[in-house]
């Protein structure tokens, strides 16, 4: 009997609306996400988190695109790497070379309208199931750690932190997979600028398409900077009503 109670508590607090966090509390995750961005030492590290998200947008657009997944490794140099299985060419292939710079944007997104809708706890499980789903794929030992290594803090947050805790640190979340997703692209640019990604995912798509990469890294500038630009409101609002 006490077990069925605790089950469902656990289940009430993870299904039940939670009260979003103070506006002020939303506006400092923002700037500490902005921060991690900016500053090159702690983004060498965080950019760990935009990767790991990068290459399950790869997967994941793989598996729906009807290509059998391989496998998926993350480096510690913040590079990352997923192979499937089918056509060398095609719509599945430009589809999954498409996914991935702007998945950490798309997931920001999607966690930010979560977030809108008071479900805190269940973007924290969200996110957790995805992390296990990508753990059974990964094939070095670099990226079972970093998988594990997330899951372990988002497990410890949803599980153990008080939701004032829980508010703040899905809130930094959203903020930095907008804001990450928008520096990996410019980096992306960046290192195509300086010839040191002759093989990016804009280059192998247009290799496979004929259309040009810098067509590609438009889009990618469009989606990331579009869903940055929802993102924002969804978490704070029109403009209009931040300088009020």
């Amino acid at each position: 009997m006490a077990g069925s109670a605790f089950v469902f508590d656990v289940l009430q607090d993870a299904f039940g609306r939670q009260p979003s966090p103070d506006r002020t509390v939303v506006i400092v995750t923002a700037v500490a996400a902005l921060l991690a961005v900016l500053l090159r030492p702690v983004w060498k590290i965080m950019r760990n988190f935009v990767t790991i998200a990068h290459e399950g947008g790869h997967a994941l657009a793989a598996v729906l695109s009807g290509r059998r997944l391989s496998g998926i490794r993350l480096h510690s140099d913040t590079s990352g790497l997923t192979l499937s299985k089918g056509r060398p060419n095609g719509p599945g292939m430009v589809v999954t070379g498409l996914s991935g710079y702007i998945t950490p944007s798309l997931l920001g997104l999607a966690a930010a309208a979560i977030l809108g809708a008071g479900r805190i706890t269940i973007l924290l499980w969200l996110l957790l199931l995805l992390l296990v789903l990508m753990l059974i794929m990964i094939r070095n030992f670099y990226g079972v750690i970093s998988v594990v290594a997330a899951g372990a803090i988002i497990f410890a947050v949803s599980w153990f932190a008080d939701s004032q805790i829980q508010g703040a640190f899905a809130y930094a979340f959203a903020w930095f997979m907008l804001l990450g997703g928008v520096r990996a692209v410019f980096e992306l640019q960046q290192s195509r600028f300086r010839r040191q990604a002759p093989n990016s995912d804009a280059d192998q798509i247009a290799r496979l398409t004929r259309v040009p990469a810098m067509v590609y890294v438009g889009f990618f500038v469009i989606v990331v900077l579009a869903c940055l630009a929802f993102g924002v409101r969804l978490m704070l609002g029109p403009v209009g009503d931040l300088i009020g």
